[in-house]
């Protein structure tokens, strides 16, 4: 029972934090060092991100479809020229970040730039105007670079990507569109990778039944994460969020001086 709640809030944790502009990827560090779940298994994390992936196809479905028959749109190629940047970053550098990844020791310095990109996209001056079927190719280049870079522990996806889409001039609910829109290959990039990995035998499984329930909870809480990010786009501002990863980089980076994490 232990291990299957640890699961279901590590799968919380993945389906909040993947689209809100927190980062997945540091929070899950975090989480699975306080949970002791260092160990859990490629499995579950592969479920997880399953998870996610589910949860963002039920939000866009009418998107994805429009794609899959029409694959040579505006909308699909511009998620595929973004996804481009994204591959090349992730191909190049992935040993050098999974290195890193491992001891976390960058972490704290990720949660910081993650804090400092949302501050300066919500306080630019110029709002942008462009919707999603003004958003050109050199747009979906720039965001998706943006997105491959946050390969680096602790800075967000989304939040590069949202930030991004900002500075370039595109208003900030076609910004949260194309964001969780180009996640779709990314996630399932991952998934696709790990799954290969899993097929190698390199399975460190938790048991079926934890893994079947933090893939629930990671599709779950995946859609409520998105279905707030796109209100929050729309009425709110970002500044809650960059308040929260900078007070959490600086105890990271005081645990660490610390040497408590």
């Amino acid at each position: 029972m232990e291990v299957l709640l640890k699961a279901v809030v590590l799968g919380i944790v993945q389906g909040l934090t993947e689209f809100l502009p927190i980062s997945s990827s540091g929070h899950l560090l975090l989480g699975r060092k306080l949970l002791g779940l260092s160990e859990a298994g490629l499995l579950l994390d592969t479920m997880l991100h399953f998870g996610t992936l589910i949860a963002v196809t039920v939000v866009f479905w009418k998107d994805i479809v429009y794609m899959i028959k029409n694959p040579f749109s505006k909308l699909a190629l511009l998620i595929i020229a973004g996804t481009i940047p994204t591959v090349i970053i992730g191909f190049t550098f992935k040993d050098f970040f999974e290195e890193i990844a491992l001891t976390g020791s960058t972490v704290g310095w990720g949660f910081l730039i993650t804090g400092t990109l949302l501050w300066v996209a919500d306080n630019m001056k110029t709002k942008g105007t462009k919707d999603i079927s003004e958003i050109s190719f050199k747009d979906a280049l720039i965001v998706g670079t943006l997105q491959g870079a946050a390969i680096f522990p602790a800075v967000s996806r989304s939040g590069s990507t949202i930030a991004g889409a900002l500075f370039r001039g595109i208003n900030r609910q076609s910004a949260a569109r194309f964001s969780f829109l180009l996640s779709l290959p990314a996630i399932l990039g991952a998934v696709v990778l790990q799954g290969a990995k899993l097929a190698g035998g390199q399975v460190e499984s938790i048991g079926l039944v934890p893994i079947l329930f933090g893939t629930l909870a990671a599709a779950l809480s995946g859609y409520v994460a998105v279905k707030w990010m796109l209100a929050i786009l729309q009425r709110g501002s970002l500044k809650i969020f960059s308040f929260y990863v900078w007070f959490l980089g600086v105890g990271v980076l005081g645990a660490q001086h610390l040497g408590v994490f």
